[in-house]
């Protein structure tokens, strides 16, 4: 019997002053794991220095940390995927027990929650944004993580080769959560010590761009996976534009038999039938993406669950022995 492969994700853009840190960190804290660094077009010296510190040095030319996360997910096998940033803020010294966890519960994924005392490793406005984004996924979807934002996750092979990555950048984390909800996979989330950057090393995230971006994101995630939710939701607003409009009108048409304000009466007609176009919208959508879920329920359950196929492989040893 042997253990389960592991491989660490660390994608990287200018790291040179923190990658051979984050190297050695995960090194120690898992001897036998490959890790991988991914570098995203640096002009710094990251690719010499994540090679020195003997990380398997991989590059991905399309800007953006959601393009580097599908090629990492593409490229690289393994039986348990963990994925960090490459900026030295996050505990290797935690990953045994992420591991652990998912291997013990049949996990298919834990989210490392950040948990700092240091100022400067998580910013107030970024502390704000990550709250705000995580109620509005929460409210949309039903539940949600505490820390949606985190990129220290630990996947299953089973979720890294069943998720179908479309975003291009930091909003990939918000992707990853929605997938995970949608799917109902196993989860769980786990605190993690979250440091500050070391000297040298600048944040490349953009507290209201990429804040942006990923709010919009989670509106997009929701047309697309709850289409008569959003669509319906549309529809009923413009329906009930259309009755207060239209009350006035029926009042003095049931006093006068005249309908003297007929532009109005024209727009109420059109609200109606705007509303009932996003009423079957949203039903003829809703068929659509019942299909898509099932089609990725398969993907996911084709791989086995993690832990599985390693007791079943122990089991066969034993049965061969007696």
């Amino acid at each position: 019997m042997t253990g389960p492969t592991i491989a660490v994700l660390l994608p990287c853009f200018n790291e040179e002053a923190a990658i051979a840190q984050t190297v050695a960190g995960f090194r120690a804290a898992l001897p036998s794991a490959r890790i991988y660094v991914y570098d995203n077009n640096s002009t710094d010296r990251t690719i010499a220095v994540a090679r020195d510190a003997g990380a398997i040095v991989r590059c991905e030319r399309i800007q953006g940390k959601g393009n580097v996360v599908r090629r990492m997910f593409a490229d690289v096998d393994a039986d348990i995927y963990i994925m960090a940033d490459g900026d030295a803020t996050y505990d290797a010294a935690s990953a045994p027990a992420l591991v652990a966890r998912l291997l013990d519960d049949q996990l298919d994924m834990i989210v490392g929650a950040r948990v700092s005392e240091a100022e400067l490793a998580y910013r107030r406005g970024h502390r704000f944004g990550n709250a705000l984004l995580t109620g509005m996924l929460a409210r949309l979807f039903g539940r949600s993580f505490t820390d949606i934002l985190s990129g220290y996750r630990v996947f299953s092979r089973r979720f890294v080769k069943s998720f179908p990555s479309l975003s291009s950048g930091f909003e990939i984390e918000t992707e990853i959560s929605v997938h995970a909800l949608e799917l109902k996979m196993p989860c769980a989330e786990i605190a993690t010590p979250y440091f500050a950057r070391p000297e040298g090393s600048a944040s490349k995230l953009s507290t209201y761009g990429d804040g942006w971006r990923i709010g919009r994101t989670i509106v997009t995630l929701y047309r697309i996976e709850r289409p008569l939710l959003f669509f319906g939701s549309i529809g009923m607003a413009l329906a009930l534009l259309a009755v207060a409009l239209a009350v006035p009108l029926v009042l003095t048409y049931m006093q006068t038999h005249l309908v003297p304000r007929f532009p109005t009466a024209i727009l109420v007609t059109g609200l109606v039938i705007l509303a009932a176009l996003n009423l079957f919208a949203g039903l003829i959508l809703d068929t659509v993406v019942r299909g898509r879920r099932e089609v990725r329920r398969l993907a996911y359950l084709a791989y086995p669950a993690p832990g599985v196929e390693l007791a079943v492989t122990s089991a066969d040893v034993g049965g061969s022995r007696a």
